[in-house]
């Protein structure tokens, strides 16, 4: 670069220092530039416009033209430095030290700037990985349909008398401690479902057997850690009086119910249930699996990954949960959450995923993994099955730009995936049970 010298410090594997310094000779040329372009607009009392003498312009004007000296060296040697250093520049330069303008000498400054890491990935070859083996359960059909016909159940009078656990009873009730009633213990024409658990332990026990229009005192006890301080661990006594007894009916499973969930028959909707599952289960899997690479990965290269990509990373993550949320009528604020609440909690993952991406990219240049256009076609077949949207809309949106660019990486790192796992030592295990990896965190 003429009339620029430039020195290239590695700070880190991802932070780089550079430090300038621009000739006296461009730097005076500079100043010439910037004070014949005030010259032509500048007003000064007493001069023209176009007329000012050039002393009167440094004594009015020097702030102005330092201003847009500094900006035209710094971008213009700046830039020119990245490309001539083949510099992958990942975030804003951050100045560190800045000369002042003078004619006749030279002007340094320095700055530093996050950059996108070098990585020369090893060991990639030969990763032990556990992978969950699936197992397909008929009860988990039968329990589907349960759920579904408690989702399509009536809730009726029943014809009994009495009331049985599983009833719904409605109830009119006030609570008493120490003989005075405590606020937020009653209320009228509440529905509580006998044997839900919803109420003071002992509580739905005492309602059974009672016929309507019974009155009733129940005594039980607050649990010694009951939120509300007052009530904890003291006995308590309920008036209560059973309006009416009701009943959930449940849907007989048959052609008719089916076909509610979009099944010809009940066999068909139980083929319709398997297979759902079966491809949630194996996607589910699959993820699993690649986080489980990606941590082998990292453990046999651990790298340093820049702080604007993880800060992306977590506002791209931000945004999707926040998307999610809004699919089910909820927000991060009803759950407490905000965005700094949020990028301090998954901070860590943001930066092995990150970490994890970078890996798979080198491992996809060493490998000389690409993608053809075979690939992305049958990838937008995939997306387009996915999302329910016609083929040629797929096609449209990923066409050209960064939208087809971001598509041919995802399928890279597929290729990738695969890549790996097909090399890798994989052990099939059996699925966690929840129980069981609570009761070894407890015990770890």
């Amino acid at each position: 670069m003429s009339g620029v010298n430039v020195k290239v410090e590695d700070v880190s594997s991802v932070k780089k220092k550079l430090q300038f310094e621009i000739e006296a000779a461009k730097v005076d040329a500079e100043i010439e530039k910037a004070y014949k372009k005030i010259g032509k607009t500048a007003k000064v009392k007493g001069f023209r416009a176009g007329k000012v003498p050039r002393s009167v312009l440094e004594k009015y004007y020097a702030a102005d033209m330092e201003y847009q000296v500094l900006n035209r060296l710094i971008n213009d040697s700046y830039l020119q430095a990245l490309m001539e250093n083949k510099i992958a520049a990942v975030s804003d330069p951050e100045m560190l030290d800045s000369g002042s303008i003078e004619k006749g000498s030279p002007f340094t400054y320095s700055l530093q700037v996050e950059v996108k890491p070098e990585i020369e990935v090893k060991d990639y070859e030969g990763l032990v990985i556990e992978k969950e083996k699936f197992e397909f359960d008929e009860k988990f059909v039968d329990e589907q349909i349960a759920e579904m016909r408690n989702s399509r159940a009536e809730t009726l009078v029943s014809e009994h008398d009495k009331a049985r656990g599983g009833d719904i009873a409605v109830i009119d009730f006030e609570g008493f401690v120490d003989g005075e009633a405590f606020q937020n213990g009653s209320a009228e024409n509440y529905e509580l479902e006998l044997g839900s658990g919803t109420f003071l332990p002992g509580f739905e026990e005492q309602i059974e057997g009672m016929g309507r229009g019974e009155e009733r005192e129940i005594q039980v006890e607050f649990p010694q850690d009951y939120g509300v301080e007052d009530l904890a661990g003291k006995p308590a006594v309920f008036k209560v009086t059973l309006k009416e007894i009701k009943e959930r009916r449940l849907p007989e499973v048959d052609e008719a119910f089916a076909r509610q969930f979009g099944a010809e028959d009940v066999d068909a909707l139980r083929e319709k249930i398997k297979e759902a599952h079966i491809t949630q289960e194996t996607r589910r899997i699959e993820a699993e699996t690649r986080e489980r690479v990606i941590k082998a990965l990292l453990e046999r290269n651990p790298i340093e990954v820049p702080d604007v990509m993880v800060a992306d990373q977590l506002k791209q993550m931000y945004e999707d949960a926040r998307r999610r949320l809004s699919y089910q009528g909820m927000s991060m604020e009803m759950l407490g959450m905000n965005e700094d609440m949020f990028a301090e909690q998954y901070h860590e993952q943001a930066a092995d995923q990150v970490k994890g991406a970078l890996l798979l990219e080198a491992v996809a240049r060493r490998e000389d993994i690409k993608v053809d256009d075979s690939e992305m076609t049958a990838k937008m077949q995939e997306v387009s099955e996915m999302a329910g949207v016609p083929v040629e809309d797929v096609q449209k949106r990923y066409a050209e730009g960064d939208a087809r660019r971001a598509l041919a990486a995802r399928v890279v790192e597929d290729k990738v995936f695969d890549f790996l796992l097909e090399k890798a030592q994989v052990n099939e295990v059996a699925k966690e049970d929840p129980g069981e990896a609570t009761a070894e965190e407890e015990e770890g």
